[in-house]
């Protein structure tokens, strides 16, 4: 019988992490110290929200992206909890909303205004009234605009409707109310049709959220599950938890049969909960653990063995929290295909960690930024409640390209006039909100350009030392490092050939100009 070595095809099989330099990083930051097993950070391309540690109640922090460096002691604060905050989720569709959850039983909804703060805020939008207990994990539907799902200590999931005019909401669209224990984990489809949890009595729940019912149960006695994750469009869950003798491990589920896993992986011996991040674009799996300062990552497939290791990130840093940015957010110009934000609060510091992939063109990179999700809501709140199922509104990643506005509707608008005025008024008044929105996204689009310019102008400026960054490149360890190290050099070499070239075009051009205005002065 011959022998067939096993090789496996992968764009990214070289796929490493780097860790952002420290005027890239957010210092000075009070991150908590709440022992609850959430992330405490959530991150969108204009802010990044950190929980902070207060005293008298629950407050987070909301901090532009491009601050980096050290933070006000004084900076102002998001704090309208009588408790302390135990998660936040920024809003998918517009970047300038959040919600918050709290010990004091309560949810809320922010505005977060678009210039820099100037005071605490303390008034909420809207106020979520229905949990008897602390309220632990919220999470937004990810194609249905204004509906939230919440879940507490008392052991019950609740579906809120935002897109009402009551700055108060005392009852839900709809409570589910079966599981026995403490829910640890919420995770949705592709579509949002259906819900997958994580509850401390070690089962994985299938739920259809409109109904309240439950389609599957998987109840594994040697995989005590802690966190559940959905797999984008592979029919498969992806559950992490500990094994029978307390070891670390990730198990794969068909999304047909929760009966018994199709694997279980164990990782290694330590304590910390383990965060799993999947991305359905390049179809990697990201695993983090709390307390720990490494980040496992791996390539799933269709078929067996389903999980294939890549590599791993080290650094000496643990991390208490993490946040991801969101696809649109990242910097395509360097092939960064996923962002984290670790927060350290040994050193009260959020570091910012790229995952790129190592090309050698300068051009946008196709095949590893396919059309992703985008700002712009598939559904109403009310076409899901009636049972409408739509997939995410995808875009494309490409500069130049249009990128959807994820700035605040007009849906909740405070009406300006009477109701006796007539209705052409009215009209007028949706003509110019829409052509002042599209005017901020012309806006938008423009600084975005003109910061991916400046940025390239940064890079050509940047010391070098043999094509290379004296400041961020130590000498090669590895043989990984040193053809990393290789492959910027190559890309430096093209950058500098590619600016002599335009150097030469450029005074070809002025020696024209120079030749038209002799001979249109010796015509005269």
């Amino acid at each position: 019988m011959s022998w067939h070595p096993q090789y496996r095809s992968s764009k990214f099989r070289h796929v490493y992490g780097k860790a952002a330099s420290k005027e890239n990083c957010y210092d000075c930051v009070p991150i908590t110290r709440s022992v609850h097993d959430n992330h405490f950070c959530a991150v969108n391309p204009h802010f990044i929200a950190v929980v902070t540690e207060c005293a008298g109640g629950g407050a987070f922090l909301v901090i532009p992206v491009h601050q980096t460096g050290k933070l006000d002691p004084h900076y102002p604060r998001i704090c309208g909890h009588k408790g302390n905050v135990l998660d936040i989720k920024w809003n998918p569709f517009n970047d300038f909303v959040i919600a918050s959850c709290s010990e004091d039983r309560t949810v809320k909804i922010w505005d977060i205004p678009k210039h820099l703060l100037t005071k605490n805020i303390t008034d909420a939008r809207k106020e979520l009234l229905g949990h008897a207990r602390r309220v632990g994990l919220i999470e937004w539907h990810p194609t249905a605009n204004n509906i939230l799902f919440s879940t507490g200590y008392d052991y019950k999931i609740m579906v809120w409707n935002l897109d009402t005019k009551e700055s108060v909401i005392q009852a839900p669209v709809k409570t589910i109310g079966f599981h026995t224990d403490v829910i640890l984990s919420m995770s949705f489809n592709t579509d949002g049709s259906l819900l997958a949890t994580a509850c401390r009595d070690k089962r994985i729940r299938l739920l259809d959220p409109r109904a309240g019912t439950v389609l599957q149960e998987a109840s594994y006695k040697t995989h005590r599950v802690n966190k559940v994750l959905f797999l984008g469009n592979m029919n498969k869950l992806l559950s992490t938890g500990t094994s029978r003798w307390n070891n670390r491990q990730i198990a794969l589920w068909d999304q047909g049969d929760l009966s018994v896993p199709l694997i279980e992986e164990d990782l290694d011996g330590s304590s910390g909960l383990l965060f799993p991040f999947y991305d359905s674009d390049t179809h990697m799996l990201y695993v983090l653990g709390k307390g720990d300062g490494n980040i496992r990552y791996y390539e799933l497939s269709a078929v067996k063995p389903y999980l294939n290791y890549l590599m791993e990130y080290r650094s000496a840093l643990p991390q208490k929290g993490i946040g991801i940015m969101p696809k649109r957010g990242l910097d395509v110009s360097t092939c960064e295909i996923f962002r984290f934000y670790k927060l350290i609060p040994a050193k009260n510091l959020i570091e910012p960690v790229s995952m790129i992939v190592p090309r050698r063109s300068e051009s946008y990179q196709e095949d590893i930024y396919p059309m992703t999700a985008g700002a712009q809501p598939a559904l109403t709140a009310q076409e899901w409640l009636s049972g409408v199922n739509k997939g995410p509104v995808f875009i494309s990643l490409r500069p130049g390209s249009i990128i959807l506005n994820s700035l605040p509707p007009f849906s909740e608008r405070k009406p300006s006039l009477k109701a006796t005025e007539p209705e052409q008024h009215q009209d007028r008044i949706e003509r110019v909100a829409t052509e002042d929105n599209q005017r901020r996204s012309r806006l938008q689009d423009k600084r975005s350009q003109r910061r991916l310019e400046e940025n390239l102008q940064d890079d050509w400026q940047m010391g070098l030392s043999n094509g290379l960054d004296k400041f961020e490149c130590p000498p090669p360890k590895t043989e990984n490092e040193l053809l990393q190290m290789f492959y910027r050099q190559q890309e430096e070499i093209r950058r500098l050939r590619d600016l002599v070239n335009q150097r030469d075009v450029q005074i070809k051009q002025l020696e024209l100009a120079i030749k038209n205005i002799q001979a249109d002065s010796g015509r005269y």
